[in-house]
Parts: C-alpha cells; structure tokens; sequence
C-alpha cells in the first residue's frame, strides 16, 4: 500500500503551490504583505513587518516579523477587524498593502 501512496504523491513545484479550496471555500486564500513607510509607535519597525492571509471565510491570520527571530501571530474575524486595530489607527505610518495579485492599498489618512 505504500508503494501506492509514494506514486499518488508528487513533489513537482507546481502540485506543491496552495490550491483554491473546493466549492466550499471557492475564494481561496489570499496573502498579503504590509509595509509601513513611517513608524508613529517606534515598535514594529519600517518596511515590510507582516505577512498575512485572509481565508475564504473572512477570518485573517497576521505574522508579525518583529520582534525577531521569529515575530508573533494574530487571528481576527475578517480582514476589516485587522484594518481597524492595526492600520486604520495609524494613519502617519503611510501602510501599503500589497496582496498577491499585485492590487494595492495605501493608508494615509487621505
């Protein structure tokens, strides 16, 4: 049965890439970057300082890079409630999120 597992499997790079879900989640995950230009509190830092990803259902996980080595992971409901607490308040730091396909947002207070 083994032997019939290892064939099923494949470690091409294009099979080992994050798939869309099935119709269940038809959405998929979306990943996205956050840099601040400015740095208003002086604790995260300028430059990029999260990662993240929204999932189909809205709910948002963020990995913090700072403090390093290994930075800190926050969950949220939805991608809203993350621009709320960690953005939106923070107008002066000129955050541009940048999402995998390239859309972007900048957070300036305009």
């Amino acid at each position: 049965m083994s032997e019939e597992i290892e064939k099923e499997l494949s470690i091409e790079p294009a099979d080992l890439k994050p798939k869309r879900p099935s119709m269940r989640a038809p959405e998929g995950i979306r990943t996205f970057t956050v840099c601040r230009q400015n740095d208003e509190t002086g604790i995260s830092g300028e430059g990029v300082v999260i990662e993240g990803a929204t999932f189909a259902t809205g709910h948002t996980v963020i990995h913090w890079l700072t403090p390093a080595p290994r930075g800190s992971i926050a969950f949220f409901d939805a991608f809203d409630d993350f621009l709320k607490i960690h953005i939106k308040p923070h107008p002066t730091n000129k955050t541009i999120i940048t999402f995998e396909d390239g859309e972007q947002t900048i957070y300036d207070g305009g």
